[in-house]
């Protein structure tokens, strides 16, 4: 099977198994996915939809968030993990939308990458979950994920977002990327695969890696 055979056939069978998207981290509008997008960097979303409504209670716009100390923060987001980076970036971020933004998200990818805690990835997600605009966020396990599936030899996930958006049309990849994850996280871990008993690699002919 051809690399743009399989793409096809995943995003058919991905669209079969998760015909609703469902964005997993719970938010309100831009800010409150902001800024849960930026807990969730090396932290799971059960976690990090645990921790923000403590969070979001005490402040959930920018306006209140730049009043309220890095150490309050850094207190609630703690079970995340990286909480006196995490804390400091929300901070600062939220005085940068205040001042430089009128206090609201900017729909740019630009200008959210030049937010503190704010990389290509996270800025990919609330541009496409929040904007509607098309990105194709990549994280590590959607990166091993498509080299296992063989849509790409990139090296990271950088060379394996810009893979993905040649293979799949552009109005496919918001809804895309959000299927690849829940289709890893129950079916095919970022770990390994035995090759038998996921469906997509057992159906695609994957070779066991452990």
């Amino acid at each position: 099977m051809l690399k743009q055979q399989r793409a096809d056939y995943l995003r058919g069978r991905l669209q079969e198994l998760y015909p609703e998207t469902p964005i997993p981290l719970d938010h309100r509008d831009p800010y409150t996915l902001l800024v849960a997008v930026l807990l969730s960097a090396q932290c799971t979303d059960v976690r990090v939809n645990l921790v923000t409504p403590a969070l979001f209670a005490l402040a959930d716009n920018p306006n209140e968030m730049m009043r309220v100390s890095v150490e309050q923060i850094k207190a609630i987001i703690r079970p995340c993990g990286l909480s006196p980076r995490k804390s400091a970036a929300i901070s600062e971020l939220s005085k940068i939308l205040v001042e430089k933004h009128g206090g609201e998200v900017p729909a740019d990818f630009d200008a959210l990458e030049a937010l503190p805690g704010v990389g290509h990835k996270t800025a990919s997600v609330v541009m496409a979950q929040s904007f509607g605009v098309p990105a194709f966020p990549v994280d590590t396990h959607i990166h091993r994920l498509a080299t296992r599936w063989k849509l790409t030899s990139g090296k990271n996930v950088v060379e394996t977002e810009r893979d993905l958006k040649k293979l799949f049309p552009r109005e496919s990849w918001n809804r895309l990327h959000l299927q690849i994850i829940f289709y890893g996280r129950e079916h095919c871990s970022a770990r390994g695969c035995d090759g038998k008993r996921c469906l997509l690699c057992r159906e695609l002919f994957c070779p066991p890696t452990r």
